[in-house]
Order: C-alpha cells, then sequence, then structure tokens
C-alpha cells in the first residue's frame, strides 16, 4: 500500500482533515522563506492533535543544526526531511531517521546522488525550480533510473487527477503532497485531500 504523506499543514481543520481522510504522515515546513512555515511552537500546537501511529515529519532547508534540534525538543518529529544542500554527515547527527530530498533535473545522476546517502530512509524526488520546493510541478519521471536504490518518495506537481498514474509508472514507496491539496498556499482543501487519498488507494488496487 502506497503511504501518503499531505505536506505544509499550517492549521488545526487541515491536520484533522488529512488524519480522517487517512494520511500517514503529516509535513510541518520549518523553512522561514517558504509560505508554509511555521513556528515550532505552532507546530507543537498542532502536532498535539495527530493520533497514535501518523508519523510526523519536519521539512527543514540548510537550517543550523542547532536550530534543527532546538524544533526537536517541542515538535514531536519522527522524521526528518532534508531538502537542501545538506551533507550525509550533516543529516545523521541528529540520531532520528531522515529523508533526503533530490531537485530533479536532467544530467544530475540519481544513482549517485541516492548512494551518496546510504543511512538515509529514503530518497524524496521533487522537481527542480528556482529556490527550494517543487513549486506544484511535476518533472519527467521518465529521468528516473530503474535501479535506484532505496525507497523512493515521490513529490513535485502531484494532484488526485495524476498521482495514479504516477504510482502505476513510479511504483514509490509513498506520495508526497502540498500545492495539489491546497485552496491557496498554506491553506488546504479538504475536499481535495480525501480525492487525493482516494486516487491513491484505487491505484493500489489496480497494482
Amino acid at each position: 500500500m502506497t503511504r501518503i504523506k499531505i505536506c505544509g499543514l499550517t492549521r488545526e481543520e487541515d491536520v484533522d482533515a488529512a488524519v480522517a481522510a487517512g494520511a500517514d504522515a503529516l509535513g510541518f515546513v520549518f523553512y522561514p522563506p517558504s509560505p508554509r512555515y511555521v513556528t515550532p511552537q505552532r507546530a507543537a500546537e498542532l502536532t498535539r492533535r495527530v493520533p497514535p501511529f501518523v508519523e510526523i515529519v519536519g521539512l527543514f532547508v540548510n537550517e543550523a543544526p542547532e536550530a534543527v534540534r532546538a524544533v526537536c525538543d517541542v515538535v514531536p518529529i519522527s522524521l526528518l526531511q532534508f531538502h537542501g544542500d545538506e551533507t550525509a554527515d550533516y543529516c545523521r547527527q541528529f540520531s532520528r531517521p531522515w529523508l533526503r530530498a533530490a531537485r530533479v533535473r536532467p544530467g544530475l545522476d540519481l544513482v549517485e546522488f541516492a548512494r551518496s546517502f546510504p543511512d538515509a530512509r529514503g530518497l524524496l524526488l521533487d522537481a527542480f525550480v528556482e529556490g527550494y520546493g517543487g513549486g506544484g510541478h511535476v518533472f519527467d519521471w521518465t529521468l528516473i533510473p530503474p535501479d535506484l536504490p532505496g525507497y523512493l518518495v515521490l513529490s513535485g506537481g502531484l494532484t488526485a487527477d495524476n498521482v495514479g498514474e504516477a504510482i502505476e509508472r513510479v511504483r514509490p514507496v509513498a506520495v508526497d503532497v502540498s500545492s495539489g491539496v491546497e485552496a491557496s498556499k498554506g491553506i488546504k482543501d479538504h475536499s481535495k485531500i480525501a480525492a487525493f487519498v482516494a486516487a491513491v488507494r484505487k491505484a493500489d488496487e489496480r497494482l
């Protein structure tokens, strides 16, 4: 069964909607330039609503290690997600499971990239855009090599309309969505969340 992460949550009602729809993981953005940024204190309030067995993911971009630790002190993060230029040594210093994001573009050797992070829990593939984050864009899935090592998390412009095809073609262990289930940046559309989850489950049934 394909795991589902809803990322960029900023409101209580959106956390509740994602949980009710059946999301496996909820993502909180700790990158201040992002319109989906939440403070550690705000994230702590939101995560108190999350029931057991739903994973809490913290997203960081080139953050100072002490800032990551400060977030982890107040937010019950079970998985760290790094989207910047972090090295493997940087990622592993926090003694928590972590994902490393790759911004996919022609010329990037994804196999070599994955091998550079051998103890990552998985590799998250996102679209390459200026700045950080996928910007709601789909990248060319044919750029993903069939021999890519480790667990693959697919992101980048996913919606209820295309996630089924993405799962059938790429066969990721999980999918990650943010803008594809939004009414506006940082504000989730609850019907889109439900439709996205339903589309993933339908794709799983076809496999």
